[in-house]
This record gives C-alpha cells, structure tokens and sequence, in this order.
C-alpha cells in the first residue's frame, strides 16, 4: 500500500469552533488544523474553507470568517491540502445561525375593552432590531390581576370591572397595553345571524353587546369561534369556511354570547385547460417567455447553455413557429421583457464566457426581428438574472435589475435605448459577503416590489410619490420578513441543510401583493428529476406601511415559481406542480387550495422535450385569454381554459 495513501487516510482537520453557534447578522471566526494519526499538527498545511451549500444564512470566506445573514443552518467545508503533496481532506461543520436578541414584541388584534368574564389569547410576534423572528417565549403580567388576570400562555380574562395594564417581556423587549374590563353585559347579538356563502368568501360578522335595560354597551370587541369544519376566523370577526356544510360562529362577551349559521356551498369554478399548441424544445432548457404587446409574437429564453433568445410567431396560437433567433454571449438567460409600446427590448445575461454579463437592448421595429443596439455592463458583470422595464410618465424609461454581484437594486436609464446609462441604485443594509441577494422586481404605479430573498418583500418608491422617491433615487416604503426556516423545516429535513430558500417574486394586485417562495433540496436540484417546495403568501398591502400575511397557497405536491395576474385569475408556473390558475376573486384569507379556489391544472411535457415527461413548468404569461406557460424540460405550451358557465336562469 503507498505510504502516503496510508498518511492521508488517517489525518483528520479539526475545526475549532467545534459546534459554532452565532447570531444572524453577526460574524464568526473558523479555523482548522491539519491532525495526524498520533493527535500531532501537521504543519505547512494550506487550508481553505467553502461553502458547503446555498447561502441562505450566511457566508464563508476561503480563510474561515464567516458573516451571517439570517436564522438558519450554514454548512460549510473546511479542505486541509497536505504542504508535501498527497489527497486533500475535509471536514464538514453545520453552523447554527440564531436570531439576535428581543428588540420588540408586537401584540396582534387586542381589544381595548372586554366584558367580565370574557377571555381572549394574546398574539405576540418578537422579533430582532433586524424584523428576525427572535423565537424567545414572552412572560405576561397584570397591573391589576383583579381586574384582568393573564396566564403563562397569554390568556386574559376579565374578572372584574376596572382597568388594567397587560406587559409582555421577552431578553430586554417589553411592549405594554390597556384593557378595560366593563360589567353589565347582558345580551349580545350577532349579525348577520344566517347567511349563504360560497367556499372561500368571506363574511364579516359584527357584535353589539347590550346592558340589563337593553341599552348598547359600545365599544366592545367579542372572542370569536365556530365549529364544526375547516376554516378561518380573525379576530375581528371575519369567517371564511374550507369546505361545503353548515358552520356556527359564535361571539363571546363574558356571560353572554350569540351565534350566527354559515352555510357554506361548493364555489364550482373549476374549468377545463386545453392545450392549443406548442413548441416542444429539446436541445435546451427553455427559460423565461414574454408576449409582445401585438399579441402576434413571442420570446422564448433558453438556459444551461442555449445562448440564444428565439422569436416564435403565434399569429396561429395553434402552429407557434420559430422565426428568428437573437444570439449572444450567454449562458443563462433568465428574464426577458419589453416596453409597454413594443418599441424595445431587453433581456438578462449570466454565464457569459467574457465575464462581462449585463443586460441585452434591442429594438423591435419588426417585432419578430430584435436588433441589438446596446450591451450594458456597468457594474454588473457579475451576472443580471432578472430585470422590469417600467415607462414612467414624469421620468421616462428604466430597467430596474438585480445585480448578482453586489446584491442591489441597480437602475438604468434606457430612454436612448442606444446609450443606456447608470441611474441610481438601492440595496439592504445586509452586507453583500454576509449573501445579499435580490431576485427578482416588479413595479406598479411607481411602486417596486423586490423580492429580496432572506430580506423578504421590500416595497420602494421609484417615483410614486409617497416617500419622494424617484427611479434614481428610490426610497423605502417598507418591508415584509417572515420566518423561513420555520415555514420550511420539512424542505430541510428532505433536502438537508444548505438548502435552496428564498423570496422569489412579487405581483401587485389591487390591495395585495402575491409573493412565491423558491424552494429546492439541493440533491434534488442537482438531480433535474427532483421537487420543488414552496408557498405563495397573499400580503395584504391596504396600508403600505404595514404589509401583514392573510391568505396562502401551496400545491399538495411541488413549488411555485412565476406569477401572473389577470382579472380574478391567478395564474402560476409552480415547477412539478404545472400550470395553475386559481380564482382570486373577492376578500383573501386562509387557505386559498382547501377553498377550492382552484380553477384550472395541466402537467405540460412532451416525450420529445429536454427531459422528456418531466414538468417542470417555470412560468405563464396571459395574452388575448391564452396562458402561454413555459416549462424548463418542455419548451412553450400554449393553454385555452374554459369560459365561466354562465349562469341558469329558470
């Protein structure tokens, strides 16, 4: 046996800390020595540390320090190469990434004034000076235990009148409340006391308590439940019902209480999908699909290596027939789009072999034709994998893009789409070398949605007035953070530590924003065979200064990925979970898919497609009633749904 073969096999690195524990947004020192078979430091040993997974919680650098950016595992690699030659080892350390300490505690849905006897579970969220979930228990107190009393887990309950101050404190967060304890409450009533309801609209109920001689006792809110069945009931006495049958909600004041009856029918939306053509690709992984406002012609990306955008005529929905295609230095393009006019195009660019990646602009006087007219990469060789062309009336034309290198928000001015120029930029106080990232933007009415990965939703004004802000000066609205690791311990479990998580997207509609997860195990994306994960939330933005999560949806089996919204439609590429599209009509809350919200669902794949039989569905844009999905394996799929059944009239 070589003798140092035998060597290598008995060295061993040590990595001190042994079991690294550090706060989120923090930053810890790793180091590693080579160890021989007698317990000895071999010397002159050159070691390096990685990354052993995705970035979700932090970063390593290649000399050990490891910078932290959110709750979570971080596994990373410690390698040891041998100073006189001989195989490498490694040692594998987990990381565990905590939340810092309590900054605040907010209190959810507490009522100002209860009736004696009533009870009422307290909400309480603690979170970090960075908006982390802290995860630290809350102990409660009373100023007045014979007025209001609270237990351990946040129950209050009025027992007697007068008024008291509950105070929760969690590390050196404390956050107080008033509550007023009324007696006299004698009757309470309940509307409306019946009504009729489709699976997932919501009825808003409403109490009004009354005294012994029947006069109104205000200003009370009441504890709500109902029973049997599926559902949801918030605090302010909105009840949405899951399932078809009959559900009584009650409202509780104390000694007194009423109820109303639910009947609850099937909602029926569900239609057939048809595909009406398509375009199977087979040499390359197809990516992003954009539709040009003519409705005649389409744009299809490819990645892993198709270097090319094709343009697809679509006159016919049911013959698309590629045309011309524009070719570049590419590997991966991601994300294509035009002006709202059609007069120009652009495109993203990673991978390119010259290192010099960007954004790609072309103008379209012959649609099915793009001529390139400029490349811009300043500052943004890293790669650009998405980009929003948005037209502003006071500030004219700019691609807002996110820059892989750097983790910002960067804004170019494309109003000569020829000479393309540097406008501003916007990004998170979470350092870039801790995993800054930006993955993909949406902007409306002058508002920009980011989904900014381990950040969340970030809402900023480019020119929409409301906090001055203006395409190259973009200002903070504000942001959404929620709590990751918790919403996909399964992923975790599945795909072990490192794995892919993030906040992918947004989609502004009317007053909520849509934002879909992107979630994958790592072995499985390796794989090209493997799941996806994944939840879309409803985030309710009617005050844009507190977004606040109401409604979600998550396929029983797979992820989600793009989102487009058309009318009360919904519409998704959600990876093995296909083609989507569910009703969103109406007030939002709960559980949109146990609703039965769900109006349409296809697998898209062809035996003749990149990987045959396999949907892996990435996207879907809606033109003239036509979903044109696009799927990674597949290529592009053009699908009819069904119109509404119109209703019979006896």
């Amino acid at each position: 046996m070589h003798p140092v073969l035998v060597l290598t096999l008995l060295q061993v690195v040590r990595v001190t800390p042994a079991n690294p524990i550090v706060a989120a947004h923090d930053s810890l020192r790793l180091r590693a020595e080579l160890i021989d078979a007698a317990g000895n430091v071999v010397p002159g040993a050159k070691i390096r540390f990685t990354n052993a997974g995705y970035a979700n919680a932090g970063n390593v650098d290649s000399t050990g320090l490891v910078r932290t950016a959110s709750p979570g595992i971080l596994p990373v690699v410690a390698l040891a190469s041998p100073a006189g030659g001989g195989r490498p080892v490694f040692a594998r350390v987990e990381i565990r990434v905590v939340p810092g300490a309590p900054a605040s505690i907010e209190v959810a849905d507490v009522p100002a004034r209860i009736a004696l006897g009533q009870r009422f579970k307290l909400r309480a969220f603690v979170r970090t000076a960075r908006g982390d979930s802290a995860g630290d228990p809350v102990a409660w107190t009373s100023s007045a235990p014979a007025v209001a009393r609270v237990d351990v887990g946040g129950v209050v309950v009025g027992v007697g009148p007068g008024s008291a101050t509950i105070t929760g404190q969690a590390g050196r967060a404390r956050q107080s409340f008033p509550v007023v304890v009324v007696a006299g409450v004698q009757a309470v009533a309940i509307s409306p006391a019946t009504i009729t309801v489709r699976q997932g609209d919501v009825t808003r109920f409403a109490a009004v308590a009354a005294a012994r001689n029947g006069r109104p006792v205000d200003g009370l809110t009441p504890t709500w439940s109902f029973s049997p069945g599926r559902g949801e009931l918030t605090a302010d006495g909105r009840f949405v019902g899951y399932q078809p049958g009959e559900y009584t909600v009650t409202a509780n004041l104390g000694n007194a209480s009423a109820v109303a009856v639910v009947t609850v029918t099937p909602r029926e939306v569900r239609r057939n999908a048809t595909v009406v053509g398509s375009l199977v690709r087979s040499k390359f992984e197809t990516s992003e699909v954009w539709v040009h406002p003519n409705g005649k012609v389409a744009y299809l990306g490819t990645t892993g290596g198709g270097d090319r955008l094709y343009t697809i005529d679509i006159s016919d929905p049911s013959k698309p027939v590629v045309v011309d295609s524009l070719i570049d230095d590419l590997r991966v393009l991601n994300d294509v789009m035009t002006t709202a006019d059609g007069k120009v195009l652009v495109f993203t660019r990673e991978g390119a072999s010259s290192r010099k990646n960007g954004i790609v602009i072309a103008t379209l006087e012959d649609p099915l034709r793009p001529k390139k007219v400029a490349d811009f990469t300043d500052g943004v060789t890293a790669g650009v994998h998405s980009a929003f062309v948005y037209t502003d009336p006071k500030h004219g034309t700019h691609v807002f893009l996110t820059n892989d290198g750097t983790g910002a928000i960067d804004v170019v001015d494309i109003n000569d789409p020829a000479r393309p120029r540097r406008a501003g930029s916007w990004s998170t106080s979470t350092p870039v070398e801790a995993g800054r990232y930006i993955h993909d933007i949406d902007v409306q009415d002058g508002l920009l949605y980011g989904s900014y990965w381990n950040d969340g939703l970030i809402i900023l004004d480019v020119g929409n007035g409301i906090k001055g802000g203006t395409p190259s000066r973009p200002q903070l609205v504000s942001q959404f953070k929620y709590d990751l690791p918790s919403l996909y311990r399964d992923a975790e479990i599945t795909g072990g530590t490192g794995y892919i998580r993030g906040t992918h997207t947004a989609w502004r509609h009317k007053n909520y924003v849509f934002i879909a997860d992107e979630v994958f195990g790592l072995e499985e994306l390796r794989s090209k065979t493997g799941r996806a994960y994944g939840r879309l939330q409803v985030v309710d933005v009617s005050d844009i200064a507190k977004p606040k999560s109401v409604a979600w949806y998550e396929p029983e089996y797979g992820g989600v990925h793009n989102v487009w919204v058309a009318g009360d439609t919904l519409y998704l590429g959600a990876y093995n979970a296909g083609f989507r599209a569910f009703d969103i009509s109406g007030e939002l809350r709960g559980d949109l898919r146990a609703q039965g919200r769900e109006i349409a669902h296809l697998q898209v794949s062809s035996p003749d497609g990149f990987v045959p039989n396999f949907t892996f569905t990435w996207g879907v844009v809606v033109k003239n009633n036509l979903a044109y999905v696009n799927d990674v394996n597949g290529g592009l799929f053009i699908v009819r749904i069904d119109p509404k059944k119109a209703a019979l009239v006896p």
